[in-house]
């Protein structure tokens, strides 16, 4: 019995003796251990846009939809955020927010998919995915890609997208501004302006109505009608012959539809109309149906 005694207070001993470490919280297999919650763990850079677009995709909003590929779940948040989450036990597994909900991409006058930027950092940029809307029998996240490094890709399918006109951008728009679009139409068909022209008075009305982000908050440091510096002579002289051509062309333009012009001699121009070729009337000018422009008559 003695000798119990002493080996049992030699082992006691022996432990007080040792530095043990002790572990207040369970292992979590790194950052991602997927028995673990996601959520409160994501660390959204800024807040997403409001809601925009055409109004019956505003029915998504507040709904998210999964898509899992090997070890990767995907998950689409319409008009909140797309997030992605490695589903396994390494210790640096990424679960993190691929972008956030920010504009629309618009080209030949069709919303034709959803920005989502702004996600995680990756490098010196930050991760950020395009959003396809493409026709299908049910909303479903359909599909996922890294076409460039940090870069995403997701196919959206849904019903709300099936119609060949679900996607245009004129009926979305409020009266002004469609009004606004019918006179550029008319402009652009009367020559007053060019197509640049026309494109850049499209993304204005654009970002008026809240379908994409200025300049400024898509990171560019270019300032909206900010004066450009001439450097030398040379660019100078350039600039005066670039300018000086504009003006020869537009003036080529106002005879041929009737409109006579002045200079009081200074760099002014001043036009008078040279009858009713283009107003009806009451005086209201006559604008082509939008985007059915015909032939152009040379006058």
């Amino acid at each position: 019995m003695a000798a119990w005694l002493w080996l049992l207070l030699y082992f006691v001993y022996d432990a007080a003796a040792t530095k043990m470490k002790i572990v207040e919280e369970p292992n979590t297999f790194g950052l991602n251990n997927p028995f673990l919650s996601q959520t409160n763990k994501l660390q959204p850079r800024t807040d997403p846009s409001p809601v925009s677009g055409p109004p019956h995709l505003f029915r998504l909003a507040g709904k998210c939809f999964n898509f899992v590929e090997s070890t990767y779940k995907y998950e689409f948040c319409p008009f909140h955020n797309v997030t992605q989450h490695e589903q396994t036990f390494r210790w640096n597994a990424y679960s993190g927010i691929l972008g956030i909900w920010h504009e629309w991409e618009i080209e030949n006058n069709t919303f034709t998919g959803m920005w989502m930027r702004s996600g995680d950092t990756c490098g010196n940029k930050n991760r950020q995915t395009k959003v396809h809307l493409v026709c299908g029998r049910s909303n479903k996240l359909a599909a996922v890609s890294e076409p460039s490094t940090c870069v995403y890709s997701v196919t959206f399918e849904t019903p709300l997208v099936c119609h060949p006109h679900s996607l245009l951008v004129y009926p979305t728009l409020r009266e002004a501004l469609r009004r606004q679009w019918d006179e550029a139409e008319q402009s652009l068909y009367d020559e007053l302006i060019t197509e640049q022209g026309y494109k850049k008075l499209l993304q204005d009305m654009f970002r008026e109505a809240g379908y994409l982000k200025k300049s400024s908050e898509n990171g560019s440091d270019v300032k909206p009608n900010q004066t450009r510096r001439l450097e030398s002579l040379e660019e100078c002289t350039k600039a005066h012959s670039e300018l000086s051509e504009e003006i020869k062309r537009l003036q080529g333009i106002l005879e041929r539809h009737g409109i006579s012009y002045h200079t009081n001699g200074s760099s002014n121009t001043e036009l008078q109309p040279a009858g009713l070729g283009t107003t009806t009337a009451r005086g209201e000018e006559k604008y082509h149906p939008r985007g059915d422009v015909g032939d152009r008559d040379e006058h």
